[in-house]
């Protein structure tokens, strides 16, 4: 029920068109009543028949005699509606020809009023959706990096598409059918307890036969339905490592065990879809049984009326007419009840990822962060992956508009303690700070708008060239753009591009080699002019000619500015002002290349290990 009511809340803003397509529904509920009310009139006036006593309707409202009454009064008002209103007075003959009539104006009701509700509230619904995936997506948008550790994209992509689809299906389809069909529910029952109401209160004391399966089935079938979406995200995720990783799949030969991983994920997602499909095919039996009980019942009891001259034939064939309406109608709303189940179980799967806690919070009092100007400081900094310590009491004081290197073998922290300065993590302990300021006290806007980020993995979108370079800023004139990609040293290549800078990339910007694609970056964190600037590791997979281009393109960015800068390779960071070592998540070293070399210290040793074969190169950027 709570994540009912959170969906609804999608609807409120949207009330206004909601309450018409309901009034809309009522019309069609009362189009309905008239037609069922046509049914007396034909057997007991249209067709010849033995007089009875119609005990149970005397002195009930009856159509006919109010249509005559308002075609009386038009046609004195209106003189051609006369001869009309004269025909239709009395009679047999009179009595067909104005239930036709009534008939033709009761269904162009029916149509106009049912496209009314039903696009009304698919508007609605659609509405409604858009803004939950918007939501849903923006709540993931603005998770830590250890969100997406933890929910593999694949998961993440099911849950925005599959899981609001589901959910689409009821809000904007299945709504208006349940306004539509309560409507005629509660209007008709209501017509049943005025034409007869012992017959009624008869039916009635089978409802809860009816209504206690299918509370019962509705449970059951929303946690298998949960369990099917889990299963098929689990397979969703398969299938996007197969596809990303293509090159390597083929490459080591191994499609038949990818194709056999994703037959697996699909066998378990059938399992579940199968538990889900025999309660689903359990439903209508059910009901068929139940409802069957019913009517025999019900037939036995009316004959009985009939013999005793207390029920027309008339009477009878109306009410169960509208007996009948009232079970395809509660029918349709148990398979509608059924989808929404369904369509709940996934609402939970994403509001759990909407109720999630961020675990990088912007404090309600957070101030914009001034321009930096001083230095940058890691004071006594801890942080942990759960329970594996990653950074240990790392103090470190970077001066503005010096160029810091991080060394050290793989796992020993080093892209973690930068990742910590533009908050992707927050420190276990201690605190990081700018100019004084601990960054979890500044706005992330006014923060990571200072810092620019080029790493070793590429992210290009598919757009074109001057939208990648100016990412999000439609504001910035292309002659900006372009002072960028020429600082880049990326100008020469755009130009020769199909279509210059309005070249779409395709996906992840494969159309460009490797160090294409890093000066696009490149030109991008220029572009931002951001006074603070990490460099990932951002030339190691990069060829000697690629890695010359690009480390000429570093060389403009980096002036002016300051750098943390992350490699593996010792050769780039020979120039750096200072260099810090870690191991372990410990800075055991720091100091100068002539400095460290001459401590014969750990930075020492993996100097030797990398340049044991040559002569150690000339510093390229650094």
């Amino acid at each position: 029920m709570r994540d009912l009511l959170r969906l609804l809340g999608y609807v409120r803003p949207y009330t206004g068109r909601l309450l018409t397509a309901v009034l809309c529904s009522v019309l069609i509920s009362l189009t309905y009543l008239g037609l069922l009310g046509m049914i007396q009139p034909i057997f007991d006036q249209v067709f010849p028949r033995e007089t009875v006593g119609p005990a149970a309707t005397a002195g009930k409202l009856q159509m006919l005699d109010q249509a005559r009454r308002l075609i009386g009064a038009g046609g004195q008002a209106w003189a051609p509606l006369a001869s009309f209103a004269a025909r239709v007075r009395e009679g047999s003959a009179g009595t067909a020809i104005l239930v036709a009539a009534l008939i033709v104006v009761l269904f162009l009701f029916k149509g106009l009023f049912t496209y009314l509700g039903s696009y009304l509230t698919r508007w609605v619904g659609l509405q409604a959706v858009r803004d939950l995936r918007a939501d849903l997506y923006a709540r993931i948008q603005k998770q830590s990096l250890a969100f997406f550790s933890d929910y593999p994209t694949g998961q993440l992509v099911a849950r925005v598409i599959g899981d609001v689809g589901r959910i689409q299906r009821m809000v904007s389809g299945d709504l208006a059918e349940i306004f539509r069909l309560a409507a005629i529910l509660a209007g008709q029952a209501a017509w049943l307890f005025y034409l007869n109401w012992r017959l009624a209160g008869f039916c009635l004391v089978l409802t809860p036969l009816i209504v206690y399966p299918v509370a019962r089935f509705g449970s059951r079938l929303k946690a298998t339905t949960f369990r099917s979406l889990e299963r098929q995200g689990d397979a969703v995720n398969i299938m996007k490592e197969g596809v990303v990783g293509t090159r390597i799949v083929q490459a080591f030969g191994m499609e038949g065990f990818e194709i056999g991983r994703f037959n697996d994920a699909l066998d378990r997602m059938q399992r579940a879809e199968r538990k889900m499909a025999r309660v689903v095919s359990l439903t209508a039996p059910v009901l068929e049984v139940v409802g069957a009980i019913g009517a025999a019942a019900l037939i036995g009891y009316a004959g009985r009326r009939i013999a005793a001259g207390k029920l027309s034939p008339g009477e009878f064939a109306t009410f169960v007419a509208v007996l009948f309406m009232i079970y395809a109608s509660f029918k349709n709303l148990v398979r509608i009840n059924n989808e929404a189940q369904q369509s709940l179980a996934a609402a939970r799967r994403v509001f759990e990822i909407m109720d999630l806690q961020n675990r990088v919070a912007e404090k309600p009092a957070a101030r914009d962060l001034p321009p930096f100007r001083d230095r940058i400081e890691f004071r006594g900094v801890t942080f942990a992956y759960g329970r594996a310590p990653v950074l240990r009491g790392v103090d470190l004081v970077i001066p503005a508009g010096q160029v810091a290197a991080l060394v050290g073998s793989s796992g020993a922290g080093k892209s973690t303690l930068v990742n910590l300065l533009p908050r992707f993590y927050d420190v276990t302990t201690g605190a990081v700070l700018i100019d004084g300021c601990d960054v979890r006290d500044a706005t992330l806007a006014s923060l990571r708008r200072q810092i620019g980020l080029v790493t070793q993995e590429v992210v290009l979108f598919d757009d074109t060239v001057r939208n990648n370079i100016a990412y999000g800023r439609a504001d910035i004139p292309l002659e900006n753009v372009v002072a960028a990609a020429r600082a880049a040293h990326a100008h020469e290549f755009i130009q020769a591009l199909p279509q210059g800078y309005d070249t779409p990339l395709g996906e992840a910007g494969h159309r460009l080699s490797l160090g294409q694609r890093q000066r696009i970056s490149i030109a991008r964190a220029i572009l931002k002019d951001s006074p603070i600037l990490i460099l990932d590791e951002a030339t190691s997979s990069l060829d000697m000619q690629s890695e010359a281009e690009v480390q000429d393109a570093l060389r403009n960015l980096m002036a002016g500015r300051t750098v943390l800068v992350i490699a593996h390779r010792l050769s780039t960071v020979r120039r750096a002002d200072v260099i810090v070592v870690l191991e372990a998540g410990r800075m055991v070293e720091r100091g100068t290349h002539p400095e460290l070399l001459a401590r014969r210290g750990l930075y020492a040793r993996l100097h030797a290990l990398q340049f044991r074969d040559e002569a150690a190169p000339e510093a390229s950027v650094l």
